[in-house]
């Protein structure tokens, strides 16, 4: 019996829209962790932003193609299920599966406030945090109150300038 856990990685987000940044983390956290699967979870409504223009089954739609024939990456709407649009929650879902590990992506702007999402350190204790730093934010990040407290802990702070963009400046043009 093999009893070696299944690496997973949950790079969660609005993805309003989703852009190739999102797919280079994917792809390089799948390499450097050696993860098996990587769920690109949508939110309705990221707490710490404003509320997306954008409906669900059309980010979905979008995500899908942005991943094209890439099968290691799923597109999942997963609120319905878990009744909730918290990080923790998302996590104790996938939890309960004894035989997985997971590997929670970020970008580094998302750090520099992850001390203010629901439950945080929990979210830090049953997974492993990996970010990504992202052009403009490494300064601000790694001065974080998020990093500070998790540093050495479970969280890998991944050098990574290969892409520089975001959903938010992709809705200003």
């Amino acid at each position: 019996m093999n009893s070696k856990k299944n690496k997973i990685g949950i790079l969660g987000g609005s993805f309003d829209p989703a852009h190739k940044g999102h797919l280079a983390i994917s792809k390089e956290a799948a390499r450097k962790f050696k993860l098996k699967k990587i769920i690109w979870a949508i939110t309705k409504k990221n707490p710490l932003k404003k509320q997306s223009k954008t409906n669900i089954p059309t980010r979905i739609k979008y995500c899908k193609k942005i991943i094209g024939k890439i099968t290691f990456i799923k597109v999942k709407f997963y609120e319905d299920i878990i009744k909730s649009n918290k990080t923790i929650n998302l996590i104790n879902h996938f939890s309960k599966n004894k035989k997985i590990e997971i590997y929670f992506l970020m970008g580094a702007d998302n750090l520099i406030n992850f001390h203010k999402w629901h439950k945080w350190m929990k979210i830090s204790q049953k997974c492993t945090i990996v970010v990504f730093d992202r052009h403009g934010y490494k300064k601000k990040s790694i001065n974080s109150m998020s990093f500070k407290r998790l540093n050495g802990k479970n969280l890998k702070f991944i050098k990574f300038n290969k892409v520089n963009i975001s959903s938010s400046q992709l809705r200003k043009i």
